[in-house]
């Protein structure tokens, strides 16, 4: 059935009396009128901003384009740029029609062949979404595959370059799901991809430099501001911002240069599982970059949305989430929305970054260990210092990853997400409870009372707290807690598959009627890839990996000689940064 234009579209008439003169000026159409008209305009369309007598602004997209020919409708204007009004009307008109065949009929769209991923049916939904709104806000509730609806979205009608903008401890994570979801073929330290595909580049560094031709560009947001000049001139045509709430305070460097980056693409997608919009101002930052002033100049919007002029508080945020979703500027979906499409446990490997100084500081010590091991003729005892060497190296892994680890819980905890976080070493522990003090962290491990264990347990329970740190071997016996945790993170691994799936099931266990999240942070440093070899990580979604069923002793001895010879290699990469112990058997 073939959709009707919106009255409010309707062509004006044309000839006759008019009360004025309308003329395009950049990214603005400007109304030069009689008294009246401007009052009436600046009265209904508070981010008409023009400041003078007899001038009023319009933004020239296609959202606020159908309010001006709407008011037109009721104050004739000569039109000055005929052939700019019919462009904007066209594009203006299309979007409206796509919009109502969104709402009846969803427009399917289809990645190409370089996207090497399956979309469930939600995120089917979501990438047809985009298609159709083109500058959008996806907030889907965290562990739905934002990312990924956004790699297919890129992948679909190939409209070269994309930049990809998320928070500086995210860049390792897009990396890895341009690999597994984009056909990509491994480079070396120029574009992070390159040949037999998509080609990509991460943005390094404060001073700008020659960029290789990539299709797609990845820069953290605390870098735009010294990129900005050279990101304009690029014209890119489609800009991803990850975390957008990264962005929801005006008046900073980053966000004036994602603002006018922004302003240049015609496709803007934000994503963020934090929709932020009972906060008004931070929600109105946020939709200004996805499409500059479609809730409105701040005043009108904090005068008209919010509890008072000026306020923080916007007083209906349901009425406002329903604005945003019918005008096309937000999706919306919750883990509940979409249940039966997802498994009851899903197991994810998150590359996150690490601190090479700091690592390379504290490795030392294993190094010097995994060294004298090798001269050790006495069996014992070589076994003895390999064992510590090992230890050694595994906590310099989990120190040197910690801060960003705090990060990513910090991304969950923001968006009220009860979470479980296990870490094996004390000081690994501290970092986080640091990191993450305004959250007012608990901890069940092996420094606490019986007493303080069990009132850890009941904070996080009864929602004093959102957060609860657990030692990775303090999981067994530890009940309730799956009342409501929905998110668990493993900020350093074990050797043992066991022991994760005992501290899975903290969360996962009867009385569990959500589908909950297991986070596993991995960084490419120290024992990290020889335990994801041990454990079956090299995948970013694995099953039957973990003990869900239920392990035999030859399961048990296989696993235990495999973490054995990954151990050994872990020891020959120490040894190999002594150069004169490179020829000694290990």
């Amino acid at each position: 059935m073939k959709s009707e234009l919106p009255a409010y579209l309707a062509r004006p008439v044309s000839g006759g009396e008019t009360y004025g003169t309308l003329r395009r000026d950049g990214a603005q159409w400007v109304l030069e009128a009689e008294p009246q008209v401007i009052v009436m305009a600046k009265r209904l369309f508070h981010g008409s901003n023009g400041r003078g007598q007899g001038i009023a602004k319009f933004p020239a997209n296609k959202r606020s384009f159908g309010d001006l020919v709407w008011f037109l409708q009721r104050y004739p204007l000569e039109v000055k740029d005929r052939e700019a009004f019919e462009k904007d009307y066209a594009q203006a008109c299309g979007y409206a029609l796509k919009r109502q065949q969104l709402l009846s009929q969803p427009v399917s769209g289809v990645p190409d062949a370089s996207f090497t991923g399956v979309l469930s049916p939600f995120q089917q939904e979501g990438l047809s979404w985009i298609l159709t709104h083109r500058r959008t806000l996806l907030a889907d509730e965290m562990g739905l595959g934002k990312t990924v609806q956004a790699l297919a979205f890129l992948a679909t009608e190939q409209n070269w370059p994309a930049l990809i903008v998320p928070p500086p401890h995210l860049v390792g994570h897009w990396a890895g799901k341009i690999q597994q979801f984009l056909a990509c073929g491994e480079g070396d330290a120029g574009p992070l991809f390159q040949q037999g595909g998509i080609t990509v580049h991460v943005i390094r560094g404060r001073k700008p430099y020659p960029l290789p031709n990539a299709h797609i560009y990845i820069i953290h947001y605390l870098l735009l501001a010294s990129w900005r000049a050279t990101l304009k001139e690029m014209n890119i045509p489609r800009v991803v911002f990850d975390e957008i709430q990264e962005l929801r305070h005006t008046g900073t460097e980053k966000y004036s240069a994602a603002s006018e980056i922004a302003s240049l693409a015609p496709d803007v997608v934000g994503l963020s599982g934090t929709p932020i919009y009972n906060r008004g101002a931070e929600i109105w930052s946020v939709m200004n970059i996805i499409e500059y002033h479609c809730l409105g100049d701040k005043d009108s919007f904090t005068r008209e949305w919010c509890t008072a002029y000026q306020s923080e508080t916007v007083a209906d945020p349901a009425v406002l989430g329903a604005h945003l979703r019918r005008e096309g500027l937000m999706l919306r979906r919750r883990k509940e929305d979409v249940l039966t499409d997802l498994p009851p446990k899903r197991r994810i490997v998150e590359d996150i970054e690490s601190d090479d100084s700091l690592y390379n500081e504290l490795i030392k010590g294993a190094v010097a260990l995994a060294s004298h091991a090798s001269m050790l003729t006495d069996h014992l005892a070589r076994g003895r210092a390999e064992l510590e060497a090992m230890n050694e190296t595994r906590r310099a892994t989990g120190v040197a990853k910690a801060v960003a680890a705090s990060a990513f819980v910090r991304s969950m905890l923001e968006a009220d997400e009860p979470t479980l976080v296990f870490a094996y070493h004390h000081d690994v522990v501290d970092i986080l409870k640091s990191e993450l003090s305004d959250f007012n962290p608990v901890c069940i491990t092996g420094r606490e009372s019986s007493a303080e264990k069990i009132e850890s347990q009941l904070a996080f329970q009864s929602g004093k707290t959102n957060v609860c740190i657990i030692s990775l071997r303090a999981a067994a016996g530890i009940d309730g807690l799956q009342e409501r945790a929905r998110i668990v993170v493993f900020a350093e691994l074990d050797w043992s598959p066991a022991v994760h799936s005992q501290a899975e099931d903290r969360a996962h266990r009867i009385g569990q009627r959500d589908s909950i999240l297991c986070y596993y942070l991995v960084s490419e440093y120290g024992t990290d890839p020889s335990m994801q070899e041990a454990l079956g990580l090299k995948v970013s979604q694995f099953l039957g990996l973990m003990g869900d069923s239920e392990r035999t002793p030859e399961d048990n001895a296989i696993a235990v000689q495999a973490a054995h010879g990954h151990m050994k290699a872990v020891l020959a990469r120490l040894r190999a940064r002594t150069p004169s112990l490179q020829a000694v058997a290990p």
